[in-house]
């Protein structure tokens, strides 16, 4: 039951929302000085997405109105992908940002009456998320427009009550993110330590060691030439029957593509296997730390397994037979995303790299010493990013147990000493 003092208002009392700009696309670029803001920055689930390498920059004339500020509070407009029409995102940075057409930019905030943070949690709810893709237009790709959004209801504690929500929830924001810049400052180390002995070949005593021809280019000498097929056994995965809902459950994850973006790791899956669609197909389960290969569409990304698991038919996955190997193979395999996309590129709309071209790709591979001297060094760095994974895993969990109950008042903590001096708030 909601608190007497909160009351029921429409969204279009507490603020305005502005349309972007329609960025021409004869200025996109690989790299510049703005990024244009799409609906794939936000997460499903709410928040700023980072796009690493894949962001769309801008290099032509931006009108000033359209470059975003740090904590500018952002709507996607657009249904780029399923769930993510209404997402709200809070701009990381000034001055780098572009405010494109698909985007709506909360304006005109009444700010006695709504504190922003607030309002970024409260468009991440399904109550108003609900409503905002009940009023969109469009069959294949649904739209919404601030008018729509306007006329969302949505219950509205008093403000500090307010800050005080925003307080809770960006604390375990907070805590997500931090852990998230350690597993990316980790990655970044055990990347460039890979890159320098095994790509460069400056490795410990490479003065000592010429370099000789092989079908890859020079090498050092004593290393090999691999094919993926000697490094231990490879499956490609399959969808058990999605007709048969006995195979679906709690029991072994089931990976897909979706679930090994952005991380090392697969720690959690959007679809589970029931016990016996696991052993329907018994052949196809994986251990820990095999490495899954995307192989269809987006392909060439790499992630490790943390459970036994299956996979479906879009990856093909590596049983390694040395431990040693999983971390030069992680990156290994990650550098071959353009070999896999050109001998995959068969389909006419996407890449489809077979299991029998998958096998046979080569990479170079070390002598044992220098694999072994790699492997310990780069060892406890994975595993401190698998458990940060872990902690990140529970920390959204528990945000998203505690985020529609602080929102809908059945959780009251209105009279609880919380601090929130430390929250931003214009």
């Amino acid at each position: 039951m909601t608190p007497s003092s909160w009351c029921k208002r429409k969204i279009g009392d507490l603020l305005r929302i502005k349309h972007g700009y329609a960025f021409k696309s004869k200025y996109f670029a690989d790299d510049g000085l703005y990024v244009v803001l799409t609906p794939g920055n936000f997460y499903e689930k709410g928040g700023f997405k980072k796009k690493e390498n894949k962001e769309k920059y801008y290099t032509g004339p931006v009108p000033d109105d359209f470059v975003l500020s740090a904590d500018d509070l952002i709507v996607a407009m657009t249904e780029q992908a399923e769930g993510l029409l209404g997402s709200s995102a809070l701009v990381p940075e000034s001055g780098r940002y572009l405010h494109n057409q698909r985007l709506g930019l909360v304006i005109d905030l009444e700010k006695d009456q709504v504190d922003k943070k607030f309002l970024y949690y409260l468009f991440n709810t399904w109550r108003v998320r609900s409503q905002i893709r009940a009023s969109a237009s469009g069959v294949k790709v649904r739209h919404t427009s601030p008018s729509r959004i306007y006329e969302v209801e949505v219950e509205i504690p008093p403000f500090p009550t307010q800050r005080k929500i925003a307080a809770v929830l960006s604390a375990y924001d907070d805590l997500i993110e931090n852990n998230t810049r350690r597993i990316a400052l980790l990655e970044q180390m055990a990347q460039a330590l890979y890159r320098e002995w095994f790509v460069h070949f400056c490795f410990p005593g490479h003065e000592d060691v010429p370099l000789v021809d092989s079908p890859l280019g020079p090498i050092p000498k004593d290393w090999k030439i691999r094919r993926i097929g000697q490094f231990g056994k490879v499956l490609t995965g399959k969808t058990p029957s999605k007709k048969v809902l006995e195979y679906y459950g709690d029991y072994m994850p089931f990976i897909k593509i979706p679930d090994m973006r952005d991380n090392i790791f697969v720690t959690q899956t959007s679809d589970n296997l029931s016990k016996a669609g696991a052993d329907s197909q018994k052949k196809k389960t994986l251990p820990v730390n095999s490495l899954c290969v995307s192989c269809i569409g987006s392909v060439g990304l790499v992630a490790i397994t943390t459970a036994p698991s299956q996979t479906n038919q879009q990856i093909n996955s590596i049983i390694p037979q040395n431990e040693s190997d999983r971390e030069f193979l992680y990156f290994a395999l990650s550098g071959l995303s353009e070999t896999i996309h050109r001998y995959g590129a068969t389909g006419a709309t996407m890449a489809n790299l077979s299991r029998g071209k998958f096998i046979g790709l080569e990479i170079t591979y070390p002598d044992r010493e220098i694999l072994f001297a790699f492997h310990e060094l780069i060892y406890p760095m994975f595993e401190n990013i698998r458990v940060l994974q872990l902690k990140n895993d529970l920390l959204r969990r528990t945000r998203d147990l505690l985020l529609p109950r602080l929102i809908s008042g059945q959780l009251d903590i209105s009279h609880l000493p919380i601090d929130t001096g430390g929250l931003g708030h214009d």
